[in-house]
This record gives structure tokens, sequence and C-alpha cells, in this order.
């Protein structure tokens, strides 16, 4: 058994001092440091915050490499290089591609799911952003491999997606919606989206769980027209927001927050790009160029992000009021309760997987343990 001490215990509902955490391959007990049994190894946290493992609902790529290469051997890239940013678990995800392309990027995260000799951040499933969405906002999406949402597709993959995210405009009568909710557990989300209000609103009532990437890529909300930002506000939906500052401008992380609680994730959506130096790289085949921290299309159009979830949760808490630990269960508890994981990751309680992150002042990462095992140290 280990411990980790000397460290600011970041739980659900408060940040601890003076308390120890005792874990094998799950969480063992949460004691004070004068009662940290004999014989166990002492992992000393110096003063550094000890926090749950975060979880990424939504990364297209990291170290160059791309969810949608279908290769295995990006996705232990991938999966190797995430842990350094503290994230213990997480959603690949695709874009619109060809369908062909998506089927194999799927294989690929299924292998390594069912893997015992896989070591990295581990994959929860995948977050399938596309094809099933709106040309008129697209994003970063080729329009080309845009389809009419699938039911059948969502099902014969239902072992493997975890989250699709599509268009409910687009969904004759929300009959996929229905579908993929009745027949599967996976969790439907509105995105890239033209819907007005009541349709959102209307899909919500006929599936939809979830929104992708909130205030991006959807109708806003205006005093006439509330779009897709409305209806999520309004309605009982988990929202991701990309926290890098560009995408959403932070003075909305304490108004999503104060509306939303614990139903908002915080995610990267970063690019193939992150993690390495500023230049130009592709995503999905497109072309992105990456200059003062901001992904774009050669036409302008901001294309995901290069954001380290540990930043991002930095991002929150120093661009807010909202309390440390809130920050952290906005990428962690939040995400976990969205996939319905929430009695096994998200947060330190007895009980669940040992995925625990310590970081330093500034929430850089120091160790990131998985299942109780040490998988990153800096």
């Amino acid at each position: 058994m280990f411990a980790v001490r000397n460290g600011r215990l970041i739980l659900e509902n408060s940040v601890e001092v003076g308390m120890a955490l005792l874990f094998d391959n799950k969480i063992e007990a949460i004691v004070p440091e004068d009662e940290i049994p004999d014989g166990v190894e002492i992992i000393d946290a110096c003063g550094g915050y000890i926090c749950p493992g975060l979880i990424d609902l939504h990364i297209h790529g990291y170290l160059g490499r791309d969810v949608c290469d279908g290769s295995v051997e990006s996705m232990r890239i991938i999966s190797g290089g995430l842990v350094e940013n503290g994230v213990t678990s997480y959603l690949p995800t695709t874009m619109t591609v060809d369908m062909e392309v998506i089927n194999n990027a799927i294989s690929a995260c299924r292998s390594l799911m069912n893997s015992n000799e896989f070591y990295g951040s581990t994959i929860l499933g995948v977050h399938a952003e596309g094809p099933f969405i709106s040309a008129s906002k697209k994003g970063a999406q080729d329009e080309r491999y845009i389809l009419k949402p699938d039911a059948d597709f969502v099902k014969k993959n239902s072992d493997v997606i975890r989250v699709i995210t599509l268009a409910p405009e687009e969904d004759d009568e929300f009959a996929a919606i229905r579908e993929i909710t009745k027949d599967t557990d996976v969790v439907v989300s509105m995105g890239h989206t033209s819907a007005d209000y009541k349709t959102a609103v209307a899909s919500v009532g006929a599936g939809v769980a979830h929104a992708t990437h909130l205030f991006n890529a959807m109708t806003p909300m205006t005093h006439r027209a509330p779009g897709v930002v409305g209806a999520a506000l309004n309605s009982d939906v988990s929202c991701e927001l990309i926290v890098d500052t560009y995408h959403v401008d932070s003075a909305l992380f304490d108004t999503v927050y104060k509306l939303k609680g614990r139903k908002m994730c915080a995610i990267t959506d970063c690019l193939p790009a992150g993690g390495l130096p500023e230049g130009e790289y592709t995503l999905g085949g497109a072309r992105i160029i990456y200059r003062d921290n901001i992904c774009r299309l050669p036409d302008g159009t901001i294309a995901g992000s290069v954001l380290k979830l540990n930043q991002g949760v930095w991002n929150i808490y120093t661009n807010s009021s909202i309390p440390l630990n809130e920050c952290v269960n906005c990428a962690s508890l939040n995400p976990a309760t969205t996939l319905g994981i929430q009695d096994k990751k998200g947060s330190l309680k007895v009980g669940k997987d040992a995925d625990i992150v310590i970081l330093n002042d500034e929430f850089n990462v120091v160790k990131t343990i998985i299942g109780g095992k040490v998988r990153y140290e800096a």
C-alpha cells in the first residue's frame, strides 16, 4: 500500500490539509497524517496539490498524432503524452471524415481498450464528433463527409463509442436520437448545429443529454432567439467548455458554472499540434496553422486548441470565483458523471480507482498515478 502525504488534498467538496491518501489499485482510506499505518510506502507531495486524475471528454490528438490516423501506434503516443498533463483517462475524438477513416480509428481504440499491455492514459471509449452535423456550423470539419444521422452506425460500435455529437435538426423527427438512447448507453450530444431554441429543447426531450463545446459551432443566445446555447443552459444537459480562454471568454466561466454547476465539463479539444512547437500541422487531412497559441484553418477559422487539461483547470481557477475543488470537478467528477462512471472515477473517494495526480503550486504535473501505478514523474 502507498500513502501520499504533505499536500493539499482536493476532494469533491473541499480542499484538505494534514490528511494522507492511502491507496493500492483503489483508494483505500483518507486519514490524518499522524495515523498513516506502519509499513506503507510514502509519497511526499512536497506541499503541492493532490487531486483526482483528469478526464478529457474531447481530444483529437497530441504530439503530432491524430486519432483519425486509425493507428494503434498513434494512440499509444497520444496516451503516453497525456499522462504528463495529469489526464488519466479520456475519449479520443474523431472528426467528420470518410467513414472508413472513422471506422479505422474506432478499431484502433477498441484494440487498446481490450489490451492488457497498455500503460498510457486510459482510453474510456471514443467521442465521435460527426459526421452527422450541420454544414452551416461545420467549423473545422470537412463538409464533403457530412452524413444524415445513422443510428445503426452508433449501435454497431456502441462497445466503443461513448459520446456521439450530432446536429439534432438533421435527424428527422429525432428518430436516430431516440433509437440510440433506447438501445445503447451512448451519450447523445448536440453540437456543430444550426438548430433553433425550440428544436434544441425538443431534442433534449428525445434523448440529447450533452452539449459539445458550448458556444462554439452552435446557434448563439440572443434576446429574441435563445438558440442552442440558451437551450443547453436552460435544460439539464451537461455542457463541455473549451477552457483555453480563446474559444470562450474567461468572463463566462462563472456564468456557465452558476447555471450548470456540476454539469460543466472542462475539455481541451486539443489537436495533433498539442505538445509541439508553433508551426503548420494537419487535422483530419486539413491544414492547421498554429500561431500565437491558437490553431486556425487557412481562412482564419479557429480549429481546436493546444490546451493541456491541467492548464485548463488552472485557467478556470485564476479567471473565476469558482472554488478550486469545483474547478477540478469540472475536469474529473463532472466528466465521469456524464459518462456514468462516477462510481469508479472522478474523485478521491474510498473504493474508486487510484487515479491520482500530484501538482505544484502553478498546477504543473509532478506525478501521475493510474490504477495505483506511477505512469509519469516530472
